[in-house]
């Protein structure tokens, strides 16, 4: 079968999915058909008392002495999410040479701005002290997250309060992925996400935007140009061309297949024709020294 024939096929199927996912659970249906062949998955581990400080790791099945470490975070507004529903992630990133880190936080209602953002800097602290017995190397670790859970990331990159807490600095991070990210959003127009912010007093130094300095590590920022939920020019494009003003090494991509959803979706075997997202995060990990 030719190239061009294989193709046109994957691209039918992949409309043919995104028609299916429409519905039904989309994330679901993408779990189920990810292989598990890939990698070994050491699942439930707490990194705090909370039931929702949890956390799972994937491993590839022959992982290589000294792996980079991925700690990836779900989206969903902050309101909902969980880390079972991104399987296809862990796959995807240790079907490459990854160690994955798949963290759950808590979440609207029962914390607000910035607990969430504390989970996370545990989840990172627990992945820094503990990564070494899943055959990743420490000093090798990636931050990454999808439309919240980039903010997540961001924050963590860029405002060195919450790995302070505990013990750490944003040094430790050799990189960060966004995948459609909220980087500034005040004021929030989103009913869902303005409790979570004090809306109407949503604080300023809750925005990703206003803590980027000089030394912040590496980011690989890529958005849909398709998203009419986080505006790509305002939030990928504002925050990459802050970075560079800075001095801050900052990968940018745009694509037109993809929207907010399939931008993370395009990390799962069916739809990785949408758009090369696995080869860009591979790319950028691999690259980063």
């Amino acid at each position: 079968m030719s190239n061009a024939i294989r193709g046109t096929w994957r691209l039918l199927f992949g409309g043919l999915l995104i028609g299916v996912l429409a519905a039904c659970s989309p994330l679901k249906l993408l779990n189920s058909l990810t292989p598990g062949s890939t990698f070994i998955k050491t699942p439930d581990i707490a990194y705090g008392s909370d039931p929702r400080q949890k956390l799972d790791v994937y491993q590839p099945r022959q992982t290589a002495a000294g792996a980079p470490v991925v700690v990836f975070f779900y989206g969903g507004s902050w309101n909902s999410g969980s880390r079972a529903d991104y399987e296809f992630v862990g796959e995807a990133l240790a079907s490459r040479g990854m160690v994955v880190v798949l963290a759950d936080y808590r979440l609207y209602p029962q914390v607000r701005y910035p607990a969430f953002l504390e989970d996370a800097a545990r989840a990172v602290a627990w992945t820094h002290e503990h990564i070494g017995g899943f055959g990743a190397d420490p000093q090798r670790l990636f931050l990454m997250g999808h439309s919240s859970g980039a903010y997540n990331a961001a924050m963590l990159a860029l405002d060195p309060r919450f790995l302070g807490e505990v013990g750490l600095t944003p040094q430790i991070i050799k990189g960060w992925i966004g995948l459609a990210g909220p980087y500034d959003f005040l004021p929030i127009r989103n009913l869902e996400v303005r409790p979570v912010f004090f809306y109407p007093d949503s604080p300023p130094d809750s925005q990703p935007i206003n803590h980027v300095s000089q030394g912040a590590p590496p980011a690989l920022l890529i958005a849909s140009n398709q998203d009419s939920l986080v505006n790509p020019q305002r939030n990928t494009g504002g925050l990459a061309n802050k970075l560079r003003a800075a001095g801050v090494p900052v990968q940018e991509f745009y694509f037109s297949r993809t929207n907010h959803a399939t931008l993370v979706a395009a990390l799962s075997r069916p739809l990785r024709g949408l758009a090369p997202v696995l080869d860009r995060v591979s790319g950028f990990v691999e690259s980063t020294q």
